[in-house]
């Protein structure tokens, strides 16, 4: 339960909480407005944007007339319908906000549902339709039931048990409910040149939805002292998949900044090659081996074709064209600049992607996944080609916008995917130059025990030659690549407490302009901190990884969603939100906790064992 809101002007990352269907989502504040929401699919243009802008750029506010209205939020538990309810002197009601699976037909619908629950309440809503992310205003027509709105080719009917009026570019509405009344709205997307679907009874829907999430909620294998928090941070993971393709993207959202007021706003509704391993892991581990499935063969999809034409990311189809533009007419979340479509990231080379792939398709190896074998032959050839360019240069995991350098992870990541391959290869008996393969393994962990040791400050560093740190290098550790209890592991494990940590949260790493391209400015990166729990585990420094896990589930609003970044100094979340590497982190890291090896004992070739 939370408090009244902060006034708009506050408004923070962590005001939101998220419904969606698999298709798409929608991203709700504190006081039931939707200021986000992109139809059909995730990637598609939002219908409403104020999130990065204001209600002009489009929104659906729905709310007490009563400005000192009481308000409190949940989920239902299990689920992922969200409850807003409301309490004045004179009543209470609840608005109840979830996405039915798509119809037959193929619309996207979103349902609100306004429950009186004591007295009575009065109510008023205000919808402002502004389609291609709040730049084009649709023509509205009203009929018998609601509305239609056109603009090219998106159509969307609304539909309301309440009287709706067309007034100052916007529909607007007046309305009581009473204690055992419900007033019901249906908004549904669907293609333009075809005649609107009805809609569907919303009752059903709403029990239809709840019985769906508690049923698939039951299937999580996680058993620990985190329940709650894993289960919500799976129920997020599945909200962010694609169903009809099994990708899961990083976030719903673009452009919500990684620093109030800075440049680094970036576009993060896509399927990045990097979440697989973590993801599968994630999944496999608890429980859900048909999504695990899903994105495995996502993945293999993906990657079909020439290993040099490996992206580090993809549409949610598997497009490989993402370009980035800057959208003008939106102010930003908080007045960040600039809001950015498409992702210019998609054509740098990031050697680590190998190591994902491979690695990913190892994990679904080893948790039991059926057909791996079939993904041999893109395995050897994927692994001939990282033999010929593992000594290039890399943008690295961060995506910097800089010269390319040699990253330490990088080639990291690169040792994982001739490891890896090796093991497939011993352990279902395939036929692979494995001597070659051993040859190219040692040469990488030698030249990154030379050339990316720092033997004056005694750690690892990001790039060969410099000096600056990197969450990044815990991965030598998580992976394999040195023993946890290595002397140069420990020591480079004490320098990143020591130097990119701030209140119990990691730093992705040292900015330097001349490296990232960017001036320097963000919060600390949420995955990277419980990577750093989970070494704490592995060192047997149980209550050390109990006590930073906690510290990082408390950064959860109080829905328990996290975004990308955690401001340490401001307590705020920043970047995009909710972010699927921030959950996965945390159900890799509760398995962990609770004994189970989960992402960070991947490193092992037997089947996974409890870690005590």
């Amino acid at each position: 339960m939370t408090d009244t809101p902060p006034a708009p002007r506050e408004r923070r990352i962590e005001d939101y909480g998220l419904i969606g269907n698999t298709y798409s989502a929608a991203l709700i504040g504190r006081d039931a407005s939707i200021e986000w929401l992109c139809l059909p699919r995730f990637d598609s243009p939002a219908i409403f944007a104020a999130l990065l802008g204001d209600d002009e750029n489009g929104s659906w506010r729905l709310c007490p007339s009563d400005p000192k209205a009481k308000i409190s939020r949940r989920y239902r538990p299990g689920t992922a319908i969200l409850e807003t309810h409301f309490a004045t002197r004179g009543g209470a009601a609840t608005v109840i906000d979830f996405m039915p699976h798509p119809s037959a037909e193929g619309a996207i619908e979103l349902i609100r549902l306004v429950r009186g629950d004591r007295g009575s309440i009065e109510f008023d809503t205000t919808v402002t339709f502004r389609f291609d992310y709040g730049q084009l205003l649709p023509w509205v027509q009203s009929n018998a039931v609601g509305l239609t709105a056109i603009a090219g080719p998106n159509a969307v009917r609304l539909v309301s048990t309440v009287p709706l009026v067309n007034k100052d570019f916007a529909t607007r509405a007046n309305f009581r409910v009473r204690a055992g009344e419900t007033a019901t709205f249906n908004l549904l997307w669907y293609p333009s040149e075809t005649p609107a679907p009805d809609c569907r009874a919303p009752e059903p829907l709403l029990a239809a939805a709840e019985a769906f999430w508690t049923g698939w909620s039951a299937r999580s294998q996680y058993e620990g002292e985190h329940r709650e928090m894993v289960e919500r941070s799976l129920i997020t993971l599945k909200l962010l998949t694609y169903a009809p393709t099994g990708g899961i993207v990083a976030a719903p959202t673009t452009s919500l900044p990684e620093q109030i007021g800075g440049q680094r706003n970036w576009d993060y509704r896509y399927c990045w090659i990097r979440d697989a391993t973590l993801s599968l892991y994630a999944l496999l581990t608890s429980g859900y081996r048909e999504e695990a499935e899903a994105w495995r063969q996502w993945l293999m999809r993906a990657a079909a074709g020439s290993p040099a034409d490996l992206q580090i990311m993809y549409g949610l189809h598997g497009e490989r064209r993402l370009g980035e533009y800057e959208i003008d007419g939106l102010a930003g979340f908080a007045g960040s600049k600039p809001v950015r479509v498409g992702n210019q990231a998609h054509s740098q080379r990031q050697l680590d992607i190998y190591g994902e792939l491979v690695g990913g398709i190892f994990a679904a190896h080893r948790q039991g996944a059926n057909g791996v074998d079939e993904a041999w032959p893109l395995i050897l050839v994927v692994v001939d080609f990282l033999e010929k360019i593992w000594r290039e240069p890399d943008n690295g995991i961060w995506e910097v916008r800089g010269p390319r350098r040699h990253f330490v992870h990088s080639k990291v990541m690169a040792w994982v995917a001739f490891d890896r391959a090796i093991a497939m290869a011993e352990q279902m008996k395939l036929k692979a130059p494995l001597a070659r393969w051993r040859k190219a393994r040692a040469a990488v962990h030698a030249e990154i025990c030379e050339k990316g040791w720092d033997p004056k400050r005694k750690t690892f560093v990001q790039y060969y030659g410099g000096q600056a740190l990197d969450a990044g290098l815990l991965f030598m550790a998580l992976t394999g690549f040195l023993p946890i209890d290595d002397p140069r592991m420990k020591s480079t494990i004490r320098a990143i407490e020591r130097e990119l940590m701030v209140d119990g949260f990691v730093m992705r790493y040292s900015p330097e302009p001349e490296v990232d391209g960017l001036p320097p400015g963000e919060g600390a990166f949420l995955a990277c901190s419980f990577w750093l729990c989970d070494v704490h585990k592995l060192s047997g420094h149980h209550a050390k990884a109990k006590a930073l896990f906690e510290r990082l589930t408390g950064a959860a609003n109080d829905l328990g969603l996290l975004a990308e970044e955690y401001d340490p100094v401001g307590k705020r979340q920043l970047g995009n939100f909710p972010q699927a590497f921030s959950h996965v982190g945390l159900i890799n890291s509760a398995h962990i906790l609770a004994g189970r090896r989960g992402a960070a004992r991947r490193a092992e070739r037997e089947s996974d064992m409890p870690v005590g």
